[in-house]
């Protein structure tokens, strides 16, 4: 017997909305908003991360009421910040787009791309970085060609942390990018 799951944006699972576009989801589109949902493997990190930051501010407390020193706990707690602030980081990155552009969050920088200077979203076949390691693999990625870039920068690949071993994922975000730029990118005189 399943049984319903409440959301945080309060639509129950129960009521069997499918895989409905989540940029679409409301009519404000001048928030920025994720047109897809985070991967199994960027929130499998996230929780591993998020897990070995409740051990460390454990050991903090440990250390702080054991009498261990401020030197100690303090930079255990800074580490455990630091841990934390990764794992919420990590969630972060990826695709955001709204009626203002395309905005590509990176671990340690953000790019954000105004509609009026994105010339082409289109997916090409091309060696792609696998999880965001070193490795490269053959696979899709959606690229944007912008004014003022040499080369067109990777927004999704078929082979990240949100899409690995999930293609229709992959094909749905890239098609959800591709109508957002059709909708508010200006038509060329």
């Amino acid at each position: 017997m399943p049984l319903p799951f409440l959301t945080a944006d309060g639509v129950s699972d129960a009521d069997d909305v499918g895989d409905e576009v989540l940029a679409h989801a409301d009519d404000d589109h001048d928030r920025w908003r994720r047109p897809y949902r985070p991967g199994p493997w960027r929130v499998a990190i996230a929780a591993v991360l998020l897990l070995l930051s409740a051990f460390m501010l454990l050991a903090t407390m440990i250390i702080a009421f054991a009498g261990g020193g401020w030197a100690g706990g303090g930079a255990c707690l800074v580490a455990a910040l630091a841990v934390l602030g990764s794992a919420l980081q990590m969630l972060r990155v990826g695709v955001w787009v709204s009626r203002t552009g395309l905005r590509r969050v990176g671990f340690f920088v953000t790019r954000t791309i105004p509609w009026n200077e994105v010339g082409e979203i289109r997916t090409v076949q091309q060696p792609v970085r696998w999880l965001g390691l070193p490795r490269t693999v053959q696979g899709q990625a959606l690229t944007v060609s912008a004014r003022g870039v040499d080369e067109p920068p990777v927004l999704l690949t078929d082979h990240n942390a949100d899409f690995l071993s999930r293609a229709e994922a992959f094909d749905r975000a890239a098609d959800t990018v591709e109508a957002w730029a059709e909708e508010y990118r200006p038509v060329p005189a």
